[in-house]
């Protein structure tokens, strides 16, 4: 499928969105040099209106948008990429450039500050100390936590079963990633039961 970059004057809408967590970061256009360059190096680029140039995102900042994969819509007028950010993609500091309230995704984000530690270990991290106990002591975290969730249910208020099922969730994900797992995986498996 090609783009019809001539629908609008040469430059096409360009969506980008978080690949993992599916948040739409911000709204570009690219032209088809713009369009080409991103193909070709892996990084979001796009054409600048303002500056009547090529721009990659990130280049000033270092927050550079890494393609995981491009999707054309039906009109082949519009492109949507879903891409890895590299830090904050608006230029105030926001993780996005719609200032939505809250990040709805943020388990999905979670899952990605995990698997950076696990990446990336550091004597700091707690995550690293968990997983230096092995898979047995990160299993029993989460039964203790599932313990603590139900008690919090039961017979505690609304703050400490938050509480406490934030701790499971949390452990939850260190127990996926040991096992090789995401919740990719496991949000594939409810959706199957679904249908």
């Amino acid at each position: 499928m090609s783009i019809d970059f001539n629908k609008g004057d040469g430059l096409v809408p360009v969506i980008i969105q978080d690949n993992q967590t599916l948040e739409v970061l911000m709204l570009g256009y690219m032209n088809e040099e713009a369009w080409n360059k991103t193909q070709e190096e892996k990084k979001v680029t796009f054409f600048s209106r303002s500056k009547n140039r090529l721009w990659t995102k990130g280049e000033e900042s270092g927050n550079f948008l890494h393609v995981v994969s491009t999707h054309i819509d039906c009109d082949q007028d519009t492109i949507l990429v879903k891409a890895d950010p590299v830090g904050p993609t608006c230029h105030t500091g926001n993780r996005s450039c719609f200032n939505t309230e809250f990040n709805q995704n943020f388990l999905l984000q979670l899952e990605r500050i995990v698997q950076h530690r696990i990446d990336f270990p550091t004597d700091e991290s707690y995550v690293n100390r968990l997983r230096s106990r092995g898979i047995n002591k990160i299993a029993q975290k989460v039964g203790e936590e599932a313990v603590e969730t139900v008690i919090a249910a039961l017979t505690e208020t609304e703050k400490d079963f938050i509480n406490e099922t934030s701790d499971l969730m949390f452990h939850l994900i260190v127990l996926l990633k040991e096992k090789g797992m995401s919740l990719e995986t496991i949000a594939k498996n409810l959706e199957g039961r679904h249908q």
